[in-house]
This record gives C-alpha cells, structure tokens and sequence, in this order.
C-alpha cells in the first residue's frame, strides 16, 4: 500500500505564484476619454461656484461703498445716533428671543419649542424635553414681483396651532409654492391636496406650517423646504402628533 505523499516530499509539485501586475491608475486625458459627461458636469459645477462667489464678493462690494458713502454724509452726531440705533436694535431682540426661550422652558403646559439656531424642535412640558426632533428651515424669500409679493421668513416669538393635519386631510398649496418651484400655478380647486404636507403637519396662525416630506405634490422633493416653514420627519411628527392639539403654543427662539 503506498502512502500519501507528505507537504514536504521535495517529488510533490507546488504551484507556482506569480505577481499579477496592477495596472497604472488612469491619466486625466484617459478618464477624460472615457468618462466626458462627468467631466463637463465637474467643470459646469465649479464654473457656476466661482460665478455665484464673484456675484457675492461684488456685491458686498457694493453694499460696503454705500454704507461709507451715507456715513461720509453725516456728521459725528449722527454716525453715534446710527450706531446706537442698530446695537439697541439688536440687544432688543436677543432680549425678546431669551425672554420667549424663558417662557417655553417653564411653561406648565405642554407645547413645542423651536431652536432657530440649532435646527432643533422640543416637546416640552415644565421644562423637562419629552422629545427632541431635528428640523429642517424654510429660507427667507421674497416671492413674485412688486406690488404682488409675498414675504416669507421663519417666526420668532409665539404662535397657536391651527390644525393637526393627518393622511386623510387635504390641505390647499398657496399659489406662492408652485411659482416658487418655476411651476405654473394651478386653479384653487386643483391646489387642494390630500396629503400635500405628508404623513402629518401643523399648521399655525400666520401661515406657517410643520410638515413631513409628502409623497407627491410640489412639496414633495427632498431637497426642497417650502420657505418659512418647518420640515420634519414623518416618524417624529407622527410620534408627537397625539400630544399637539388646537390652539397649543408654539415658542420660536
């Protein structure tokens, strides 16, 4: 009977390795060859960067010279007047702001609290945080063309909500909206949407609302928030949505 053969039987043949010769990364001129869509989108990209920058440079170019052309006009008396105008202007309204996050915190009863700054929404109650939610910000916009314009901007201070929407409510899109996404705004009739503000949403006196990323309509598009308003979360709105009646305060701070 013959044995096996042993790892170390100098009769036993091991293969034979060789190295496998990586290939040289791509010069630009080839990638360029193979992928010139991409190319151009890079190129399109940063060529529009620089242009918007050159646009905000000149810009506050502009609005420098003409904030030393109006000093220039005055005298030292009214340069001191301005200066204290603006900076009594704005301990104002860090004041209100700390007195409205003052009254969010210690209020009994309960409500929601929205952090501008940080992009964070609360349910609280007595100070003590029953949820945090992270949001996203509508921008500041001014919309159409003067006289016909509509101003939007993020609330400070208090508002009461409105309405708790659900999936089965609709809700009519302001006319603003679909202009503001380059759409042609439809019939008022067409603009009442079923779940035009997703899952759920809030809405509050003076037209701002709390929403969740609806699945159609013009609002619905993730890079997207509708200007002055709040976006959310589905799950977080859905979660606190039980504890958000009419006429709850909501702080802006």
């Amino acid at each position: 009977m013959t044995s096996p053969r042993q790892p170390d039987d100098p009769s036993v043949r091991r293969p034979v390795r060789r190295d496998v010769p990586v290939a040289p990364p791509p010069s630009f001129s080839e990638f360029r060859r193979r992928h010139p869509n991409i190319v151009v989108t890079l190129i399109a990209l940063i060529v529009a960067c620089c242009t918007f920058d050159g646009f905000l440079v000149h810009q506050r170019t502009l609005y420098q010279d003409e904030t030393h052309r109006l000093r220039a006009g005055m005298d030292e008396a009214e340069r001191q007047r301005a200066d204290a105008i603006l900076s009594s202007r704005e301990k104002r309204k860090q004041m209100v702001m700390d007195l409205v996050k003052r009254q969010a915190r210690w209020s009994n009863d309960i409500h929601l609290a929205i952090s501008v700054d940080s992009g964070r929404m609360y349910l609280e109650r007595q100070g003590a945080v029953l949820r945090e939610i992270p949001i996203r910000l509508g921008p500041d916009r001014r919309i159409g063309m003067a006289p016909d314009t509509v101003h939007l901007a993020i609330p400070r201070g208090t508002r009461t909500v409105q309405a708790v929407l659900s999936d089965s409510d609709a809700w009519q899109v302001p006319a603003w909206v679909y202009t503001d996404r380059g759409f042609k705004p439809p019939p008022t009739a067409q603009r009442m949407l079923m779940k035009a503000l997703g899952p759920v949403g809030i809405v509050l006196d003076g037209g701002t609302v709390i929403y969740s990323l609806p699945a159609n309509g013009p609002l619905g598009d993730t890079s997207y928030t509708m200007p002055g308003s709040v976006r959310a979360r589905s799950d977080d709105l859905d979660a606190i949505a039980p504890n958000v009646t009419k006429g709850m305060v909501v702080y802006f701070y």
